[in-house]
């Protein structure tokens, strides 16, 4: 089985969904995430991930349909993303409220692979 398989039958699309709603409510009081996000498009920021998201973990075509490849927009090029950004982002996104999603993580790191590759082409 993949390991995207695996998150999928795991935790669902909804699990993504819930995953992505807790990881924007943390990161809006981040002193160093939160000036990365337009203050006035939380909302979409929380859209455009989850769909990026379901994209390549899911295989849902929403996000490229909506939005072209993830690399087209760059939009986060003006930014300066480092390790200590990646693994900020990292630590907000694994808070997760379910204990069900924890125990699933620490049992397999399918998880943190998946988000190490996706932010891998960020970094610079």
């Amino acid at each position: 089985m993949s390991d995207e398989k695996f998150v999928i039958e795991a935790i669902g699309k909804e699990g993504i969904s819930r995953m992505v709603a807790g990881f924007y409510r943390r990161v809006k009081t981040d002193d160093l995430l939160a000036p990365m996000y337009p203050r006035d498009d939380w909302e979409g920021s929380e859209s455009r991930l989850r769909d990026f998201l379901l994209f390549r973990i899911a295989e849902d075509s929403k996000y490229i349909l909506k939005r072209g490849h993830p690399r087209l927009r760059m939009r986060h090029m003006p930014f300066r993303i480092g390790v200590a950004e990646r693994d900020r982002w990292l630590a907000l996104i694994f808070l997760h409220e379910s204990l069900h999603f924890f125990i699933l993580w620490l049992n397999r790191s399918v998880f943190r692979k998946i988000f190490l590759t996706l932010l891998a082409f960020f970094v610079f």
